[in-house]
């Protein structure tokens, strides 16, 4: 089922969408401030974001822009009182997808909502390659082209944190001791020598975690190794 988020500090505008996006068969997430839809949008993925421009903590304009900077991309569309068309402009620039001006029929609002998703569902299949892969989270790992994404963007990674990350994605949710992860990536090259896997394990986190301290992907077994996770809100 599709997650939407709704960000607009106007309950009877917030309890009017969520009904008809409900209705509609999606599932629908909500926030009443720029800050908490914002960071709601970092935190959780989402197949679509209503965002209202005129918010109290952040505005919808400043919420747009820094998720785009995030290489987050999905869909965004607008919701404003306003009739400028230097603001709807400003909007798309800043990589909006659609906009629409208050008062609105909230059946338009879910016809736009699919419209969008339907255009991009069919770019995004049109551009993914047949290639199997891992997805975990934002984390995309693919095999044969020994590549690696994360929010979309290609990680730069040495042959052997791109063969750690690759055994422990094609293992997710299996607790991998040191001594495993060093025989099966290191072929016995550092037998005994568990230090070179932490090392890696440091360095691929650097990459793929918001905050290392706290990781979210690769998870510290202690006492005996490592486990490839998925975000919580995954």
């Amino acid at each position: 089922m599709n997650k939407i988020l709704v960000v607009d500090d106007e309950p009877s505008i917030v309890t009017l969408l969520k009904f008809n996006l409900e209705q509609a068969g999606f599932s629908v997430i909500t926030a009443a401030n720029g800050t908490e839809g914002y960071e709601l949008a970092l935190k959780e993925q989402f197949s679509f974001i209503v965002l209202d421009l005129m918010l109290p903590g952040m505005d919808g304009m400043e919420i747009c822009k820094r998720l785009r900077q995030e290489k987050i991309k999905t869909p965004i569309l607008m919701l404003t009182a306003k009739g400028d068309e230097l603001d709807k402009i400003l909007g798309l620039e800043l990589g909006a997808d659609d906009y629409l001006t208050k008062p609105f029929s909230p059946r338009e609002v879910v016809a736009r909502v699919k419209a969008i998703l339907r255009r991009t569902t069919e770019t995004n299949e049109a551009n993914e390659t047949e290639e199997p892969h891992y997805t975990i989270g934002h984390l995309k790992v693919y095999p044969e082209q020994f590549e690696a994404y994360f929010k979309s963007e290609k990680l730069e990674l040495t042959p052997k944190e791109f063969e750690l990350l690759l055994y422990l994605s094609s293992n997710r949710g299996k607790v991998l001791s040191r001594d495993q992860l060093l025989d099966s990536v290191w072929n016995y090259d550092y037998a005994g020598d568990t230090r070179i896997v932490d090392v890696h394990i440091s360095h691929l986190r650097e990459k793929i975690e918001e905050d290392t301290k706290q990781p979210q992907y690769i998870k510290t077994i202690r006492g005996f190794g490592y486990k490839m996770e998925g975000p919580k809100n995954e």
